[in-house]
């Protein structure tokens, strides 16, 4: 692991001052002691925490921290679906890529590798840096796991004056365990097809009165996930706590995450037949494709491909009550993050044909190959060739934020105030191979057949000799209040405003493809100074309904995937404006509840970059518009239900521009129709059983060549047997039931399939 360079350790000491600013804005906030619905003073029982809510308890959350600050849902005018711990260990959703997949509106594109491929209505997620843990922005490339999170928010729509820069689609907040003040623990154990095994221990211990630790720790190991990447990863985490419902409580949290996994790139479309076309909205030809007729979990990549990565984080917390409604959390956070990605791009080999004249040429890996490869001509003797996709690189983080929440009365209204400031550094090191002119070596990779798959082909992948291709430097600070006033016993106006100030630093280092010199150094800057807004008008006739109509904006950056050019440097921020009407309704018993929302997000002065080619263009506008529905409860005492549902009917590219997405075309990745649902029942005091499904209808891959991935609904069977009650359990998963082959995540050149069928057998035992 790299250590933080000497200027990022001096920015961190240069950010302190920062929470001193915010306490300072916090007590200047502190309700006056005159007051008699805030008083000044804490009471002497502490918080209980064997009552702290846990993802564990159900599918269904009342409460969010994705808002800055814990808060009711019905108080938030904006979508939310909470996954919790429990829907997690149902589905067994080891990642947070299939944690997403359940919930409605999420696709993927497969571009990259890593998570910077999801999208969230459409829109660009993780890229953007849209991706939170516990309130603080994680936004480096790597395969996260579960196993220490309590639950996974995902909130809807333009929410940049809660987070800053990003936030078009919306983001996403993992909320990790926390240490409470009781002994307890778990070993959770999981094998499952293709040599699968996960180990997973959370231990919880409490060490005195007003201290408790909590450690998580994991090991997953498997030949094949299913779709054709095999595991090995290892994790630890845990965190300490002290002053546990004090008038001041401090945390500190370790983690680290190390992935060894291997790396299907994904697999090529391919043709009915040879001369088969279609026709796309702006009047060209293109080749109408499908996915290969293969079982998912096929490899046909290198035996040397990998997909390594570590993030290390440290996180320190301080939280101060002023009084029972009043306190300023204060969070500082160091990250470190390695990425190491070699992998192959897999294509079918055949002859080239000339669109203008016809003519064929052949192909030196395949010459006897004399027409485009097509169903047709499929078999086990077609050749697949094997590219290179190198992503080698390094991100140091420091986050520093301060968070007030209070609640008091002021000129006769009931306030609920968040305001805050925050800082950030962020570095990024980007590496590249030299070929053998350049001083390096020159791999060659074998071609294969689709009759001979994982045939255990290698390169010396050890062998590449790295040089620094770019370098990125980001620093930013912002500054936010939002206030919830009710102004009678039914209505509230939400009213909230953002500041931010950017700055990055990009430079890039390119030599000859000859020589292994000279080289040739550009450098870029990028300033940015924005405005973040957001309002919202809340009816709540009752303690069981609330109904809302808000609006707010966001912004992106150029350099928010870290880097910059000529020919986006002076681009200005992509904005968005997300304006919905929705409402959530609970049971009179508390114990299920209905969320609904019509929405519609507009994008302007967009960018479409496509990061395999380095395309940068401007489409200008886009929009989408469409509806929610989440469901999460108990039905009955024994029946239990989740489900998430997103209809877009509308997604238009406003503006366009040539090499992009065409005028009037339908956005890429935005399915019309997209949901989960899972549902589990209570047979008897031991048995419980569950099932649920997960669909996408069709969407096109990026840049919309004109044809669409084929829609898929996929079922999942559960049955748990509780053997000694309170201690040992065995649940028995089977996912993907019917094994069907679809195209999970897609770009325009290849796509890499959902996992097939996976039985697995969990057990866990408490103590």
């Amino acid at each position: 692991m790299k250590k933080l360079s000497p200027s990022a350790s001096a920015a961190r000491t240069a950010l302190l001052p920062l929470g001193a600013l915010a306490a300072g804005f916090a007590l200047a906030q502190t309700p006056a002691p005159a007051k008699p619905d805030t008083p000044t003073v804490l009471p002497a029982v502490k918080v209980k925490a064997q009552a702290e809510p846990q993802g564990k308890d159900a599918v269904q959350a009342s409460t969010t921290t994705i808002g800055k600050g814990q808060q009711e849902l019905r108080d938030v005018p904006q979508s939310i679906t909470v996954v919790t711990e429990k829907l997690i260990d149902d589905r067994n959703l080891d990642t947070l890529k299939e944690t997403l997949k359940n919930t409605a509106g999420i696709t993927f594109l497969a571009a990259e590798g890593g998570e910077e491929d999801i999208r969230l209505r459409g829109f660009a997620l993780q890229s953007t840096g849209d991706v939170f843990v516990d309130g603080l922005r994680d936004p480096a490339f790597y395969e996260r796991d579960t196993f220490f999170m309590d639950r996974v928010e995902v909130m809807r729509g333009s929410a940049s004056m809660l987070f800053g820069r990003g936030s078009t689609g919306g983001a996403v907040n993992q909320v990790s365990k926390v240490a409470r003040g009781i002994n307890e623990g778990s070993v959770e154990a999981t094998v499952a097809s293709h040599n699968y095994l996960r180990v997973v221990g959370d231990i919880n211990r409490r060490i005195d009165d007003r201290s408790a630790l909590r450690i998580g720790v994991m090991n997953t190991v498997a030949d094949n996930n299913g779709a054709g990447s095999s595991l090995n990863k290892t994790g630890v985490a845990g965190t300490y706590r002290t002053g546990i419902g004090e008038r001041d409580e401090f945390s500190f949290s370790l983690s680290h995450l190390d992935n060894k996994n291997g790396m299907n790139y994904g697999m090529p479309w391919i043709r009915p037949t040879p001369a088969q076309s279609a026709t796309n909205p702006n009047g060209s030809t293109v080749d109408q494709t499908t996915t290969l007729p293969l079982d998912p979990s096929t490899y046909y990549g290198m035996a040397s491909d990998v997909n390594a990565g570590t993030a290390t984080t440290a996180t320190a917390t301080h939280t101060h009550r002023f009084a029972v409604n009043s306190e300023l959390s204060t969070k500082l956070r160091l990250g470190d993050y390695s990425r190491d990605q070699r992998a192959s791009t897999v294509r079918l080999c055949g002859p080239t044909v000339n669109s203008s004249t016809g003519a064929i040429t052949l192909n030196p890996a395949c010459p006897t190959q004399t027409v485009p490869a097509s169903l047709q001509t499929f078999s086990s003797a077609s050749v697949l060739t094997r590219g290179t996709q190198l992503k080698i690189q390094d991100l140091q983080t420091a986050f520093l934020q301060s968070d007030y929440s209070g609640k008091f009365t002021a000129i006769g209204l009931r306030h609920e105030v968040l305001a805050g400031v925050d800082a950030a550094l962020e570095k990024k090191t980007v590496y590249a191979a030299r070929n053998a002119a350049q001083g390096g070596v020159t791999l060659t990779k074998p071609t294969t057949t689709i009759g001979t798959p994982d045939d255990g082909a290698s390169i010396d992948e050890a062998s590449r000799i790295l040089r620094v291709a770019n370098d990125y430097t980001s620093t930013g600070v912002g500054a936010y209040a939002q206030d919830l006033i009710t102004l009678t016993p039914t209505w509230k106006l939400l009213l909230g405003l953002r500041f931010d100030k950017l700055k990055g630093e990009y430079n890039t280092s390119t030599i000859p493809t000859t020589a292994a010199g000279p080289e040739t150094s550009a450098s870029y800057t990028m300033n940015v100074s924005e405005w973040s807004k957001r309002a919202g008008l809340l009816y709540q006739p009752s303690e069981r309904l609330s109904f809302h109509l808000s609006g707010a904006t966001s912004f992106n950056t150029s350099g928010d995937a870290y880097s910059l050019s000529a020919a986006n440097v002076d681009i200005p921020p992509e904005q968005s404006i997300n304006v919905e009407l929705g409402g959530r309704w609970e049971s009179s018993d508390g114990q299920f509840s209905l969320r609904a929302a019509a929405f519609r997000s507009t994008k302007l002065h967009e960018r479409n970059t496509d990061p395999l080619v380095n395309l940068v263009t401007l489409s200008g506008k886009r929009h989408v518009a469409g509806a929610e529905l989440d469901v999460a409860g108990r039905i009955t005492p024994q029946w239990e239900v989740f489900g998430s549902y997103m209809w877009l009917p509308v997604a238009n590219i406003d503006i366009g521009v040539a090499g992009s997405e065409g005028q009037g075309t339908r956005p890429s990745l935005t399915p019309r129709h997209s949901g989960t649902i899972w549902t589990t029942y209570q047979v008897t005091p031991t048995i419980r059983v569950g099932g649920g499904l997960n669909a996408r209808s069709s969407q096109t891959p990026n840049r919309n060549p004109g044809w669409a991935a084929e829609s898929f609904v996929t079922a999942d069977l559960m049955a748990e047997w509780v053997v000694v009650p309170n201690q040992f359990k065995l649940k028995a998963n089977i996912s993907n039931v019917a094994n069907k082959l679809y195209a999970d995540q897609i770009y325009s050149g290849h796509y890499i399939p959902g996992p097939g069928r996976i039985v697995a057998l969990t057990g866990t035992y408490n103590f």
